[in-house]
């Protein structure tokens, strides 16, 4: 049994013979395990009670500058706009649909409006995690697909929106995708394997018993998805792999056919398909880095199979531009760059020379957010900067005009200009410029202050700055906020991303700690002022970093960090390891496994001072197993040397993702921020 007094004490776990003393508490649901938690989560209270006054004020300040009763921006299509409806007080937004106004506005008809799904109803105060929401083609049935506990394991439904009539689905397994053929009789769905994986596509035809097996992936690296095209002509099931992916499609309009594939697979070759229009002709439109790490983009008559060999280029392959993504309408295509660490919209109009979206901010975050319907003349783009509220902007496809159809509002007292939005370059180890976000109060401009430091730095994934209202009680508090846009993310391309992965790793560590290094010599921050952040992948960029330079940093917070990857790497038959050995490495290579035990942080702790820590599990976590941070933690009391706090918070009903509300979510980053703000002496 785990030796536990009373929750002023920090629990302390038992320590068995062996390599790894903690292993016990990978035996899920067992009374040991389950008092060891307690225990945690008991001192974690414990220890943080005195902060409560200052949790609740942050999340009165936080809910006070969000408007809790809102209307989403409606979507058109066919003959009616879906949208959602927040309700001050409700965890969830509702799904509701009008019949589309005659001047095609976006005006809702709330007197003829139908309410299609209310989540509030379905959790009953607990945890819900909508999957799927897809309306059929003929607007008469609603697939949705449901989470209850945090496992990202769904259950399907169908609703008829005429009778209200729901029916699930008798399947069991499923990753929570639903896709319609053109029929809106016929479903797609896909089912997991025992490591957690989509690995199988059904076929489901309503009215009739079970489903059939359309495809199966035996390989462990590759995941399966089916979707439609942008054409909605066209059902396409891609497999993908970290660094492989392969395309079969298949018409709409016949979906008891089978699949055609597109391309064999060929190890290192990723490529993306489409269908739509090119000068009034269909097309299939592919992005592929055949040509080079960037990706280019291709076309190909969709009258015969697009084999490889009738690719032609449509948008070269560019050696400092990533092309990131495609949305495609009948009369222009538009396409997602990134250049200079910066998100760019380049759009091609049929017959027309191609032009660059315009922006006002030097560091930003945009993509398209609803290209709407195929046949539509614009789309939707969403804009957001580290001072500046989220908008989403209408652009009009053939001569670039913009209108800010939404902007995310913020009650009380707020003025972007208050704010200061910066981007700084720090210089790695070996002399890599890396590109840090940062935002602070103007007021605070040539002064040092306490500052909250974010990363991630893994598969690809880009932090592109983001507005956030809870953020405010920092800075409003004179605690600046940064980003560091490390190696192995994708802020810099696929380059960027190749250099923090495998054998490059640490170049990540590396680059975190240079962007600490350096907000620190610029004087906008100290030592003793700086509190660091991440989550999962960033959780074990947070856990390496604390190992090799403690000293760096007063406090850090580790949101389900992926700490134990040596012990997690070696499990084939955990959820998800087999496809991560293209992101990490397979450490039943001894190389590997020498390289990736060389920066693991459980297996890297050591005797030594560390700052504050608080540290955050889900106990159904099917991603970042509860233990990898309940093992850390357990190492890290039992071998560092200071006085510091080290907390460990598992939200027992919850998953990755924490909790599922808006308000328990709010919650949550109010305890996060008192404790940061506690430990940087601001209050």
């Amino acid at each position: 049994m785990p030796a536990i007094a009373n929750a002023s004490r920090a629990p302390l776990a038992r320590q068995d013979q062996g390599a790894d003393p903690y292993a016990w508490l990978q035996a899920r649901d067992t009374p040991d395990v389950m008092a060891y938690l307690e225990a945690e989560n008991a001192y974690q209270q414990a220890c943080l009670a005195d902060q409560a006054p200052l949790r609740e004020a942050l999340f009165e300040e936080i809910k006070g500058r969000i408007l809790e009763t809102d209307l989403s921006l409606p979507s058109p299509w066919g003959p009616y706009l879906y949208y959602t409806r927040t309700t001050a007080g409700d965890e969830y937004p509702r799904h509701y649909r009008c019949p589309r106004p005659a001047d095609d506005s976006n005006s809702v008809d709330e007197h003829h409006e139908e309410l299609l799904l209310d989540p509030n109803a379905l959790a009953d105060g607990g945890f819900l995690s909508l999957g799927a929401f897809n309306i059929s083609p003929d607007h008469r049935l609603l697939a949705y697909s449901l989470d209850t506990s945090g496992d990202e394991i769904y259950t399907l439904y169908i609703k008829d929106l005429a009778t209200g009539v729901v029916s699930g689905l008798p399947f069991e397994d499923c990753d929570g995708s639903m896709t319609w053929a053109n029929d809106s009789q016929t479903l797609f769905f896909a089912q997991l394997d025992d490591t957690h994986r989509p690995w199988r596509l059904l076929r489901h035809r309503l009215g009739q018993a079970g489903a059939e097996q359309v495809f199966e992936e035996p390989d462990g690296r590759f995941f399966l998805h089916c979707y439609r095209s942008s054409s909605e002509r066209q059902l396409i099931l891609l497999l993908n792999s970290k660094t492989t992916s392969e395309a079969w499609v298949l018409d709409a309009e016949t979906p008891d056919a089978a699949f055609t594939c597109l391309a064999p697979r060929m190890e290192g070759h990723e490529y993306f398909p489409d269908h739509g229009q090119l000068e009034g002709q269909w097309q299939w439109f592919i992005r592929s880095n055949q040509h080079g790490i960037n990706f280019a983009l291709f076309h190909a008559p969709s009258d015969q199979v697009p084999t490889r060999e009738r690719w032609q280029v449509l948008v070269p392959h560019r050696e400092t531009i990533m092309l990131e993504d495609l949305s495609l309408n009948a009369g222009a295509l538009s396409l997602s760059l990134r250049e200079g660490g910066l998100p760019i919209i380049e759009v091609h109009p049929q017959g027309q020379a191609a032009y660059r979206v315009e922006l006002p901010d030097a560091a930003y975050s945009l993509y398209v957010q609803d290209s709407l319907e195929f046949a539509s003349t614009r789309i939707r783009l969403r804009y957001e900067a580290l001072n500046r509220p989220a908008q989403v902007r209408q652009l009009e496809l053939i001569d670039g005009a913009q209108q800010v159809l939404k902007q995310t509002p913020v009650l009380g007292e707020f003025d972007a200009d208050d704010y200061v939005s910066q981007r700084l370059w720090a210089t790695a180890q070996d002399g890599t410029q890396v590109p840090i976000s940062l935002v602070r109060r103007r007021s605070d401009l040539g002064r040092t202050v306490p500052l909250y430091l974010y990363g991630y730095g893994a598969y690809g994934e880009s932090l592109d700055p983001w507005f956030s209202h809870a953020r405010l009680s920092l800075l409003e508090r004179g605690v600046a906020f940064a980003i560091a846009h490390v190696r192995g993310g994708g802020e810099l391309g696929e380059a960027w991303y190749r250099a923090g992965k495998q054998e490059h790793k640490q170049n990540t560590f590396d680059d975190f700690i240079a962007c600490a290094e350096h907000l620190i010599a610029e004087g906008v921050t100290s030592r003793d002022r700086l509190s660091i952040s991440g989550g999962s992948a960033g959780g074990l960029l947070i856990g390496a970093v604390l190992n090799q330079r403690p000293e760096l940093f007063r406090a850090a917070i580790a949101e389900v960090p992926f700490v134990d990857v040596l012990n997690t790497m070696l499990d084939p038959d955990l959820p998800l390891t087999v496809t991560e050995y293209d992101e990490w490495g397979n450490p039943q290579e001894a190389e590997v496994y020498q390289r990736i035990k060389a920066y693991a942080p459980y297996e890297n702790v050591k005797a030594q001072a560390y700052p504050a820590m608080l540290v955050v599990a889900g106990y159904n976590d099917s991603r970042v197993q509860y233990w990898e941070a309940a093992k850390w933690v357990a190492r890290l009391r039992t071998r560092k040397t200071d006085d510091n706090l080290l907390l460990l918070k598992t939200e027992m009903g919850a998953g990755h993702g924490g909790m599922s509300g808006r308000y328990q979510g709010l919650r949550d980053v109010a305890l996060e921020y008192a404790f940061v703000l506690n430990e940087l002496g601001v209050v």
